[in-house]
């Protein structure tokens, strides 16, 4: 991530701060997690994109020598096999620049983490027509 230390007013600014080449991949991530949660509110939280749908889904952020996807310890456990071939922590997952963001498995577990909040806000999911 640049070294500016004065936070991003939105997720716009945030991914003009970076190369082109990250951008891109900012920007495709960004649109698979909208798309996964429509009715998301993106917001900036702990200095990075955010998405909240009753509490928060996921995060993302870019740095210089990969791409951070935070999916909260749940969205991790969850999809262990999945991510089993990346660098990841208990509540984080490194994609690799260099290498195609692996959108489909963003897409399960921003899927997995919606339902996963409606179910703790007792909320059932709403079908689109």
């Amino acid at each position: 991530m640049k070294s500016n230390t004065i936070p991003a007013e939105n997720v716009d600014a945030y991914i003009m701060r970076f190369a082109p080449t990250t951008q891109k991949l900012l920007k495709q991530l960004r649109a698979t997690i909208k798309k996964a949660a429509p009715l998301a509110e993106e917001v900036i939280s702990y200095g990075m994109p955010a998405y909240k749908y009753h509490g928060i889904l996921v995060y993302f952020a870019g740095y210089d020598h990969h791409i951070g996807f935070y999916p909260t310890a749940s969205g991790i456990e969850n999809f262990k096999k999945e991510i089993a071939g990346f660098k990841h922590s208990k509540g984080a997952v490194q994609f690799p620049p260099d290498k195609p963001l692996p959108l489909s498995l963003v897409t399960a577990i921003v899927k997995f983490r919606v339902q996963l909040n409606l179910e703790k806000a007792s909320i059932p999911l709403k079908k689109k027509k």
